[in-house]
């Protein structure tokens, strides 16, 4: 399976994913796209689900195929290192793309 280039901009550019997600309109942040046992994930921070916004946020993680109706928007979000650390060793070895680490982010 090949990821879709909307996963790649949005997370090269920084910028939210709406997305359909168990049949519901999700928007959210894609910080890593990565691989287990032969399958794309990403994990990324839900900005709102069906129009309203979560009661916490929190680095989600999402399989690929659940994931329809993509859609790259024009709204950019600041990468949640508090959230989501590329570090992690759920990462290593196995991670195709993600935002810029931390130290260059800075």
């Amino acid at each position: 399976m090949q990821a879709p280039t909307e996963i790649f901009e949005a997370i090269a550019l920084q910028k939210c994913l709406m997305v359909t997600y168990n049949k519901m309109v999700v928007t959210l942040a894609p910080h890593i796209l990565y691989t287990r046992h032969d399958e794309l994930f990403i994990d990324a921070v839900t900005v709102d689900r069906d129009g309203k916004p979560p009661r916490e946020l929190k680095l989600g993680t999402f399989k690929l195929v659940g994931l329809s109706d993509l859609k790259v928007l024009d709204e950019p979000f600041e990468a949640m290192h508090g959230l989501y650390d590329q570090n992690d060793d759920k990462y290593r070895n196995v991670t195709l793309f993600a935002v810029a680490p931390e130290s260059a982010a800075a």
